[in-house]
């Protein structure tokens, strides 16, 4: 099952709880309030219950701030896309955007993850597909038992992700865009707003909005 945890303040990324054989949280928000978002996990996985994987679509602080946390709580590892893992594992506040919440964010490890790798969790089976534009590093997850897809910031029900971050790139965003389009996607989960029901007809708005 596919549940949506929090968020517990306004710059919260969505964050995403899959149970099943195993485990597993997409992206965890900013960390500024996770006692609420482990105690709202451990409701639904029970306290005997634990998270075998979190997985990160991309380095900005407002997914990855609350990862060491529930780390360390359930005793977990993190994965994040290969090319935006050294800015978490470096602390680099430019690139995860740390500087803009005003907070510090101390370094901590993280796992690579490359495009075509799969996640595969029994009951969910996740496919990483690189979806650069938003970070250079960007990442998404296809669960292709239920053809839904985890995009993070690259694409919402009505929209796209900003490229004018550092790594940010609009020529990259629009690839990844014209990429996810032709794909049987029937729930899109995004990184921020609502999710969507008809994930392809949002892939097809946001890929209008960025252009041919």
């Amino acid at each position: 099952m596919i549940h949506k945890i929090g968020s517990y303040m306004g710059a919260d990324s969505n964050i995403y709880l899959l149970t099943g054989d195993r485990n597993a949280i997409i992206d965890t928000g900013t960390g500024l309030t996770t006692s609420y978002i482990i105690n709202a996990i451990k409701q639904i996985i029970g306290d005997a219950g634990t998270i075998d994987i979190i997985l990160l679509t991309h380095c900005h602080f407002d997914h990855i701030g609350g990862a060491p946390a529930i780390m360390n709580a359930f005793g977990c590892k993190t994965y994040i896309g290969a090319k935006d893992a050294p800015a978490v594992r470096e602390g680099d506040s430019l690139f995860t955007l740390a500087n803009d919440f005003g907070v510090d964010i101390p370094p901590y490890p993280v796992e690579d993850l490359t495009d075509g790798d799969i996640i595969d969790l029994g009951d969910h089976k996740l496919r990483v597909i690189d979806t650069p534009g938003h970070t250079q590093g960007g990442i998404c997850f296809y669960d292709e038992i239920s053809s839904s897809l985890f995009s993070g910031d690259t694409v919402f029900e009505d929209g796209v992700g900003r490229t004018d971050f550092n790594g940010g790139s609009i020529k990259l965003l629009r690839n990844s865009i014209k990429y996810l389009i032709d794909m049987p996607i029937k729930g899109l989960y995004p990184g921020h707003g609502s999710m969507a029901t008809d994930g392809h007809a949002a892939v097809v708005r946001g890929m209008e909005i960025v252009g041919d």
